[in-house]
């Protein structure tokens, strides 16, 4: 498969696209933060639905350094291409069922038998250019552990170890990619991962907390 033309990712995502840029990105974002029940201040995307508020207060945003969430989240976000990320949510448990905990040592060794299995999987997207794609980014990402110790090491190396903290005032400030997504999404292609064009790696840095872009009136601004 890693010797076959990486499919062209799609421009958008669709739906209400993930968290981030369009980071939880209504097509039209609101212009303010309004409250949650419980009186804190928070992002407008993850409100009405408590897997979004749960995810957005524990998750997004928070810095990433073990390897496996790393790949994990890589491959959802390959998954949520065309759809929205609440979907791709409300779906993790299957994939993590699907896709062996995430292991990217297993995924790589996927075979037709493996992918005819996952594409009759109802709890995963069953979308062959994806699935396809999941195990040439695990075989990618183990050369990537191999070269630099770690995938850890080698995504924070881009910005020395430090997240990026953005001072956006409202959800329709925030891009959907930034020179720093730019970049890690041609050296990524370059080592032939696929679905990793700049608008997905910008939604990747936001979730893994290497670019802080909750809102400064969000209480989690201060805390991730």
């Amino acid at each position: 498969m890693s010797a076959k033309q990486p499919p062209k990712e799609p421009a958008g995502r669709g739906g209400t696209p993930a968290p981030g840029s369009r980071a939880a990105r209504p097509t039209r974002p609101p212009q303010r933060i309004d409250p949650a029940p419980d009186g804190l201040r928070r992002c407008d995307w993850c409100l009405g639905d408590e897997l979004y508020l749960a995810y957005h207060d524990t998750e997004w945003g928070v810095p990433v350094h073990e390897d496996r969430r790393h790949f994990e989240f890589l491959i959802l976000e390959g998954a949520q291409a065309g759809l929205s990320w609440l979907t791709i949510l409300r779906k993790r448990e299957a994939y993590r069922a699907a896709y062996d905990g995430f292991r990217p040592e297993r995924v790589a060794r996927y075979d037709e038998r493996k992918v005819a299995t996952l594409l009759a999987d109802p709890g995963i997207v069953r979308n062959r250019l994806k699935v396809e794609s999941s195990i040439a980014n695990a075989q990618a990402f183990l050369a990537v552990r191999k070269e630099f110790g770690t995938f850890d090491r080698y995504l924070w190396g881009f910005v020395g170890g430090k997240p990026v903290r953005n001072r956006w005032k409202r959800l329709s400030d925030i891009p959907t990619t930034s020179d720093l997504a730019q970049q890690v999404s041609a050296d990524l292609k370059k080592r032939g991962f696929r679905f990793v064009g700049p608008t997905i790696i910008q939604s990747h840095l936001q979730a893994i907390g290497i670019i802080n872009d909750h809102l400064v009136d969000c209480f989690r601004y201060s805390q991730v």
